[in-house]
């Protein structure tokens, strides 16, 4: 190199270092808040999913405690709400009889 191409390129050396300083000092910052902002929105999320777990088995379990109640019939409450849709639509003068066959 001759001194007029190495007098050319100390100067712009010595600027381009402080130059890739920043912008090194500034990509990690940014890095840093992008993985702040990604931990804090997966702990939110993380606590809305437990939260719906819950609920889910909070229902779960009442359903489970009324199917497997004594008392519970539910083949007889089916019925009953056959019935009373019978009743409704006799009421409104359409007779359905679900039950019944078609006659051939």
């Amino acid at each position: 190199m001759d001194a007029g191409t190495l007098g050319v390129l100390i100067p712009i050396i010595g600027v381009s270092i402080p130059i890739v300083a920043i912008w090194s000092a500034h990509r990690q910052k940014m890095m840093k808040m992008q993985i702040e902002a990604t931990s804090s929105n997966t702990a939110e999320k993380a606590a809305q999913y437990a939260s719906r777990v819950q609920q889910l088995e909070d229902r779960v379990q009442v359903l489970e405690r009324i199917v497997t109640d004594s008392g519970y019939n539910v083949a007889t409450q089916i019925e009953a709400l056959r019935d009373q849709r019978q009743v409704e639509d006799t009421d409104s003068g359409m007779a359905l009889d679900i039950d019944k066959q078609p006659a051939r």
